[in-house]
């Protein structure tokens, strides 16, 4: 009998063994799940992975800022040039805190003002995830900075003027809704550290938040609500854009492009529609009126407007839904700075294709067709009939020919 009992105890604690080490299981998975979720959320691949290389987090991507390019670090698991002997409070100190393995300051180009915003449980999971992911052997040399902007010394002054650092707190007074989308955009979608402007220093004009500004060619408009570009998209128009990268009103190109392609045509319905709401809660000001505008200019580029670009964008500007942007409604055509316009006029550029909008258009190229006064004619045009911002002029367009051709 004796023995029978002892057998059972034997079973019982094997029993009981399995069943935790099960249970651990399944929250290593679901934490792992969290954390591949929460990488999207964060984008972490656009930075980390060369696009083409088929070696995800591996790193070497040319990160451009005004002070010159960096390089990102190899993020995977590979021990001697990965991050696979990094302890988590290492990886989380980097993420939210600007510190590198060492105590050295990183620049801001990794975005940590605003993951910092993001808990330690969120950050340990984006860990779990990318220690699953496949080892790369890839030394990676990220110090390219000139003289004196590689000085990392120089970003003790950075932090203590711009990093303030501290998890996001709901807003009681908000929605549940709301105070989802506030985390996500403020924490791990990091949107204004593209879509806020800068000051000399490169740190965030906080009273402009989310106001827009020019990086890397492209423009980053204004997505606050109330009398901006976007004042006249619904939730669910600016949920549909940031989901599958199209609507009514806009089609993402550029760098925007690769935001949706790679996160938040990833996220769940439900996220990129509390994004929505947060956003279409700030509310920013009208934005400056066009100025004068020689007549004979508008002329000139109403012509060249009727001739190559209404067969797409129609003779009224309204665009074909889900394809072609309407054009009164484009944030870029909008914005003070006309940098998207003269690119996307000179060079063109394709749209996102996603998997719920599998066609993604491209714009053609007109820069070879059209000399300087007559694009910044047809921008000037687009600009004042569309969406009654600034003028352009021929001066703009040859320094953005330049600009172009610097890049290829």
């Amino acid at each position: 009998m004796r023995k029978r009992a002892t057998t059972l105890v034997a079973l019982l604690a094997l029993g009981a063994g399995i069943g935790a080490s099960r249970s651990a299981g399944l929250q290593g998975f679901a934490e792992i799940e969290r954390g591949r979720y929460l990488a999207k959320a964060a984008d972490c691949g656009s930075c980390h992975t060369v696009p083409g290389s088929n070696q995800p987090f591996a790193g070497g991507r040319s990160i451009e800022t005004p002070f010159g390019n960096l390089i990102s670090p190899n993020i995977t698991p590979d021990r001697d040039t990965g991050i696979g002997t990094w302890t988590d409070g290492e990886f989380d100190a980097a993420v939210r805190q600007g510190r590198q393995r060492g105590g050295a300051r990183l620049y801001p180009a990794m975005p940590f003002p605003y993951y910092s915003h993001m808990s330690r449980e969120d950050v340990k999971a984006i860990r779990a995830y990318l220690s699953t992911v496949k080892p790369v052997h890839k030394a990676v040399v990220s110090d390219t900075l000139p003289f004196p902007f590689n000085l990392r010394a120089s970003m003790i002054v950075w932090d203590k003027l711009y990093f303030k650092p501290g998890e996001f707190h709901p807003n009681a007074s908000k929605s549940a809704e709301w105070n989802r989308g506030a985390y996500l955009v403020q924490g791990p979608g990091h949107c204004g550290a593209c879509h806020t402007p800068k000051t000399l220093l490169g740190g965030d004009k906080t009273s402009d938040a989310l106001r827009g500004d020019t990086l890397q060619g492209w423009v980053a408009p204004d997505i606050t609500s109330g009398q901006g570009p976007l004042g006249d998209w619904s939730v669910d128009d600016l949920a549909g854009y940031l989901k599958t990268g199209h609507n009514k009103y806009a089609a993402a190109g550029g760098l925007m492009a690769e935001v949706v392609q790679l996160s938040t045509s990833k996220m769940t319905d439900e996220d990129v529609k509390s994004i929505a709401v947060y956003l279409k809660d700030i509310r920013g000001p009208a934005p400056a009126g066009p100025g004068s505008v020689d007549q004979n200019v508008l002329t000139a580029g109403s012509a060249i407007f009727q001739d190559l670009c209404a067969a797409c964008h129609r003779q009224d500007g309204q665009g074909i839904p889900n394809l072609f942007p309407r054009l009164s409604d484009a944030a870029t055509v909008a914005a003070t700075d006309p940098t998207t316009v003269l690119r996307v006029i000179l060079q063109g550029t394709p749209t996102v294709a996603t998997n719920r909008e599998p066609t993604g258009p491209g714009m053609p190229a007109f820069g070879w067709q059209l000399n300087d006064e007559q694009v910044a004619a047809v921008a000037t045009y687009v600009r004042n009939h569309f969406a009654h911002a600034p003028a352009v002029n021929a001066d703009e367009v040859r320094r953005m020919r330049a600009t172009l051709a610097r890049r290829e």
